[in-house]
């Protein structure tokens, strides 16, 4: 069985649908791509899609080792290249939560972790992954 299940309703507009849960994501072109911007575009999500995997496997890797990962916020930013259309760079900014104060050992685990989430390992390698941890103390 499938995983989505994806209609594309026309105006350059999709909707997703997660067959196992029904939730659903909607996308559409952006502005600078003939589209109405009105959603998350496909390229967002691949970059949205980043930022939550590398979190969610420090989420594992937190919980195992009993450290603080809640409250952590995460601030992406896409860079689009021109020729070819595509994603050139995803800067990832962990804005850690305040009051809290990792170990080194602790700071390793949970940046480890992210660089090495499924999504970072399978973006193409031309694609650049600036990721920056901001510890707030």
């Amino acid at each position: 069985m499938s995983t989505i299940t994806t209609v594309y309703t026309g105006q350059l507009r999709t909707e997703a649908s997660h067959n196992a849960s029904g939730n659903q994501i909607i996308t559409d072109a952006p502005l600078d791509n003939n589209g109405r911007g009105q959603a998350f575009s496909p390229t967002d999500l691949t970059c949205a899609s980043l930022g939550s995997c590398m979190v969610t496997i420090m989420g594992i890797v937190a919980e195992r080792n009993n450290i603080t990962l809640e409250g952590t916020r995460i601030e992406i930013t896409k860079v689009m290249e021109a020729d070819p259309r595509r994603i050139g760079e995803v800067v990832v900014d962990f804005h850690l939560p305040a009051g809290v104060s990792y170990t080194d050992k602790e700071k390793a685990l949970l940046e480890n972790a992210a660089r090495t989430c499924p999504v970072a390992l399978s973006l193409h390698p031309e694609i650049k992954q600036t990721v920056q941890f901001i510890y707030q103390a």
